[in-house]
C-alpha cells in the first residue's frame, strides 16, 4: 500500500479529506443545524491518546483536543475503566438523589480547587456554569441589599451561548438576537498589551471605571465581576498587576469575583485553575471542558456562604452529578495527579512556546505575536483583509498533513493537545505547522 506520510505519530494513506468526507458531510448538513458546522473538513471515526482516526484509517496528531476537552488524552484507559465500572453496576441517573461516588468526587473537586474553597455545584455544560454563576452573585448582591444588582464583565470575553452568559460576553454582533441588554450588565475595556502602552495597570483600571462611575455607586450597585481568565480566541491573558487591583477593589466594594476557567481549568495552563496565575484567590470558579475528559460535566466551585444562597430546589440541573459524569471527573482528577500533569504540563509548555516564538522571530512579517501559557498557545497572525481565508488555508493545509490546530475564525490559530502528548508528536507538530506558515506567508 502507497504511504503519503507515515511516522510513528502519523499516517495519512489516503487523499485528505479522506474518501466518503463529503458525502457525510451533505447527509448531516441535510438533517442538522449549520450552526454545529463550520471546522476543517474531516469525520472522526475513533480517537486515542493525542491521535485523531478519520474515516479512512488516516491518523492525526491532535492539538485541539476536540476544543481544549481531552487535557487527559482521548480514550484515556483510566477514564473507560471508571465510565465501565459505572455502566456495569447499572448506575446511570440519579437527579438529585444521593449517591457515594457523587460524595467522593466533589469531596475531591473541591480539594483540587485549592485553598479558600468549600462546596461545589455540578452541570452538564460550560455556559450552564456561568449562568448559575451569575444568579449567585446577583442572589449575594440581594443578601447584601445592594440597590443594584450589577454585574461587571469585559470587552472582548466570552462566556457561553446561553442569555445570560451571552449578556454577560463581550462579542455584540453575537448577542443581537436577544433585542434588549440587561442595564445592569456593564462592560470594561480589556487590558490589551496594545492599550496599556502609555498607561500602567492602575490607571488603565481607573480610567476604566470613571465612565461607569458617573451612573453607578459601586458598593451600592455591583455584586459581581465575571472574568475570562484569558481570552479564549487568542489566549491573551490580562496583566497579574490589573487582576491584583480589580481584586482589591472587589473587596473593598463587597463584590464578588468569579473565573471562568472553560479553556484554563484542570492543569491545562501548568496550573490546576488558571486563576493560580494571577496570586488571588476569586470567590467563584466556573468550569468545564476538561473537567469530564469528554463527558459533560461542568461546575461552579465557591465558598459555602456564596454556594448556599439559593433554597433548596432553587438550583438544580436534571443531569447534575450523575453517576456516569462524577466517575468521569474522578478519572480525571487522578490522572491529573498520578500523571503528574500540572508539572509536565509547565514542562512541554516551555517547549511549546520556545519553539512558536522561535517560528514568530522566522517570520515577524507575518506573524504579530505568540500568546499562551502551559499547553495553550495561540499564534496572532498581522491583521490583513484575506488574513481569515489564510489562516482557513493554513489549517488545511496541516490537516492534509496529518495535524489538527484550531480554526479560530479571526485573525489567530490556536494550539491545545492533549497534555499526555508526547515531546516527539509534540515537536512533530510544530515542525509541519512551521513548515506551512513559511510556505503560505513567503509567497
Amino acid at each position: 500500500m502507497k504511504f503519503y506520510i507515515k511516522t510513528r505519530n502519523r499516517l495519512i494513506k489516503t487523499k485528505i479529506p479522506a474518501p466518503g468526507t463529503g458525502n457525510l458531510v451533505k447527509k448531516l448538513s441535510k438533517i442538522e443545524s449549520r450552526s454545529m458546522h463550520g471546522q476543517v473538513p474531516i469525520a472522526w471515526e475513533k480517537a486515542e491518546n493525542f491521535n485523531i482516526y478519520d474515516i479512512a484509517g488516516n491518523k492525526f496528531i491532535d492539538f485541539t483536543s476536540t476544543i481544549f476537552v481531552t487535557n487527559i488524552g482521548h480514550a484515556n484507559p483510566r477514564l473507560l475503566k471508571y465510565l465501565s465500572r459505572a455502566i456495569k453496576k447499572k448506575f446511570i441517573h440519579s437527579y438529585a438523589y444521593i449517591n457515594r461516588v457523587r460524595e467522593k468526587y466533589i469531596k475531591e473537586l473541591v480539594k483540587f480547587a485549592g485553598k479558600g474553597f468549600e462546596k461545589a455545584f455540578l452541570m452538564s455544560a460550560g455556559t450552564e456554569a456561568t449562568e448559575a454563576a451569575l444568579k449567585l452573585m446577583r442572589l449575594y448582591g440581594q443578601k447584601l441589599k445592594k440597590r443594584k444588582l450589577g454585574i461587571i464583565c469585559f470587552e472582548g470575553n466570552w462566556h457561553g451561548r446561553t442569555l445570560g452568559a451571552q449578556m454577560m460576553s463581550g462579542n455584540k454582533e453575537q448577542k443581537k438576537w436577544i433585542g434588549y441588554h440587561d442595564k445592569n450588565i456593564h462592560h470594561l475595556p480589556f487590558p490589551y498589551p496594545e492599550k496599556l502602552k502609555e498607561k500602567n495597570s492602575e490607571k488603565f483600571f481607573k480610567d476604566s471605571l470613571k465612565k461607569l462611575q458617573r451612573k453607578i455607586d459601586f458598593k451600592k450597585d455591583i455584586c459581581g465581576v465575571m472574568v475570562e481568565t484569558f481570552q479564549g480566541w487568542g489566549a491573551v491573558y490580562y496583566p497579574k498587576k490589573y487582576i491584583r487591583i480589580l481584586s482589591k477593589f472587589c473587596k473593598k466594594n463587597k463584590i464578588l469575583i468569579a473565573f471562568d476557567e472553560m479553556q484554563s481549568g484542570f492543569a491545562r495552563t501548568g496550573y490546576s485553575f488558571g486563576y493560580k496565575y494571577y496570586n488571588i484567590i476569586p470567590d467563584l470558579i466556573c468550569c468545564g471542558k476538561g473537567m469530564g475528559g469528554g463527558i459533560a460535566l461542568s461546575g461552579v466551585i465557591g465558598k459555602k456562604k456564596i454556594m448556599d444562597l439559593p433554597e433548596v430546589g432553587n438550583m438544580s440541573s436534571t443531569n447534575s452529578a450523575n453517576p456516569i459524569a462524577c466517575n468521569a471527573g474522578l478519572a480525571v482528577l487522578e490522572e491529573i495527579k498520578i500523571k503528574k500533569l500540572i508539572k509536565n504540563t509547565k514542562i512541554k509548555g516551555k517547549i511549546l512556546l520556545k519553539a512558536l516564538n522561535e517560528i514568530k522571530d522566522n517570520n515577524s512579517h507575518s506573524i504579530e505575536k505568540i500568546n499562551g501559557e502551559g499547553l495553550i498557545a495561540a499564534i496572532i497572525f498581522k491583521k490583513n483583509k484575506n488574513i481569515k481565508l489564510k489562516l482557513r488555508e493554513l489549517v488545511e493545509k496541516c490537516m492534509s498533513e496529518g495535524l489538527l490546530i484550531v480554526y479560530t475564525g479571526r485573525e489567530s490559530v490556536k494550539i491545545g493537545p492533549p497534555l499526555t502528548i508526547s515531546k516527539d508528536a509534540l515537536l512533530e507538530g510544530i515542525k509541519i505547522l512551521e513548515n506551512n506558515i513559511r510556505i503560505l506567508f513567503n509567497k
